[in-house]
């Protein structure tokens, strides 16, 4: 394409994929035809996924596994995963039954307090922006009351506004940095709606607030939105036993092991490019539980790496220790989600996953991602300081591989007989499909 498309939007799907397919395909009808073997049969549903986002032209599909045997402050559940990643689903579920023997996950929601902020400029005395801000503070609650009413029926809206001076960062930037209670929504729109009243009001209040001069009434709104950096939302997840407890078939020496799971901590709480990956592996069961139930994962990603560098270097999410010859391994992180609004009431998949999860509110599905995480970690950790990550996580690949390779069904029984002992690799593999096909 030499030029811009104009009008693209308002093409109906069909054309969409039609442009696109004669456009950048050397051969339209397969692409066409590949990008309408993943509609929805079911024309209801195909609808509502076309309208959950704009210029759709087709579905892009990823596995939904579960994850059973999640013993979490005394009571079972299978948790719900949507991932692409080999091994992730397997390595939480062999985590959740290690645990399920040894006492269990204990969950704790530690606060539920989310933040938003405007961002203004304002050119003059501080000291009379600080006493505007006091003398006219109870204007922003009244004025967002029509806004906030649903929400404090369910105990929710907003917890309290502050003024913060930034001028030592920017030159006249100020904030009003709020904070409210969101109960079993995510409150997005909520805290945006009242974050731009806010802005409406705080300027309308300016311009009549006679202790100012014309240059101090012209305060500048800059923008006015949420912060998904929530460190005063955030849920507590812990496993621990007598290190003696931790025997078993991989594991002959449970002293050893919980020694060297402990050193495996203890380094990704220091060492930033081990702490990345060891934080990434939190994330493949964080994301996956946030997916499957409809939350927003880059949202989630983004406010739990920079409360994985609060402290001024990358570290870190989960910790470890023995104490008394007692093993502790636990993780704090910080989630804003929802159970209510958004996809959760839309997605048929994520009705599907909530009602698995026997219909949490926001602060039990904390719970439940926040134990997720923490079981992928362990079992990543327990992979790597026994018998290495890849031996398992090859063994899980292996079907993509072969997949790769389009195995017949013989062809797949005969690899997998031959890798059942020995270390599978991607060129293993290949070699071994080659000289059978020879």
């Amino acid at each position: 394409m030499n030029q811009p498309f104009s009008g693209f939007s308002k093409l109906s799907k069909e054309e969409k994929i039609n442009w696109i397919a004669k456009e950048y395909f050397s051969t339209p009808d397969e692409a066409k035809a590949l990008l309408k073997q993943y509609w929805n049969t079911d024309e209801k549903i195909q609808k509502l996924h076309d309208e959950f986002i704009e210029n759709t032209i087709t579905n892009f599909y990823i596995p939904l596994g579960v994850a059973p045997n999640f013993l979490i402050n005394g009571k079972y559940s299978t948790i719900p995963m949507a991932i692409e990643e080999s091994s992730v689903v397997a390595a939480a579920s062999k985590a959740a039954k290690f645990w399920s023997t040894r006492g269990g996950f204990k969950a704790t929601v530690l606060n539920t307090e989310k933040i938003g902020q405007v961002h203004f400029i304002y050119k003059g005395d501080i000291s009379k922006l600080e006493l505007f801000f006091a003398q006219t503070k109870s204007s922003f609650f009244s004025e967002t009351q029509s806004i906030t009413a649903n929400m404090q029926k369910r105990g929710g809206g907003i917890l309290n506004i502050e003024l913060k001076d930034k001028t030592n960062l920017i030159p006249n930037y100020f904030q009003l940095h709020a904070t409210f209670e969101t109960k079993d929504s995510m409150g997005a729109n909520f805290i945006n709606s009242c974050l731009e009243q806010f802005a409406n009001t705080l300027k309308k209040e300016a311009l009549h607030y006679n202790l100012f001069t014309e240059e101090e009434k012209n305060i500048q709104v800059v923008m006015s939105i949420l912060s998904n950096y929530v460190p005063n939302c955030i849920v507590r997840a812990e496993v621990s036993c007598p290190v003696e407890a931790l025997e078993e078939k991989h594991i002959p020496n449970a002293t050893v092991f919980a020694e060297r799971f402990v050193q495996a901590v203890q380094i990704a709480e220091v060492e930033p490019y081990r702490a990345v990956t060891h934080n990434k592996g939190i994330m493949n069961g964080i994301d996956a539980v946030i997916i499957a139930t409809g939350n927003d994962f880059r949202a989630v990603e983004a406010g739990i790496h920079a409360y994985a560098s609060r402290s001024g270097q990358y570290s870190s999410l989960s910790h470890a220790k023995i104490e008394n010859g007692i093993f502790t391994f636990w993780l704090e992180v910080p989630l804003a989600l929802g159970t209510v609004g958004g996809l959760t009431s839309l997605h048929p998949l994520v009705k599907l996953s909530l009602e698995m999860l026997e219909k949490p509110s926001a602060q039990e599905l904390m719970q439940f991602v926040a134990v997720a995480g923490l079981a992928q970690n362990f079992g990543a950790l327990r992979s790597l300081t026994t018998s290495g990550i890849q031996e398992g996580h090859m063994k899980m690949h292996l079907n993509n591989i072969l997949n790769q390779l389009e195995a017949t069904d013989e062809e797949r029984a005969a690899v997998r007989k031959h890798f059942k002992h020995e270390v599978v690799t991607h060129s293993g593999a290949v070699n071994f499909i080659e000289n059978i096909r020879k």
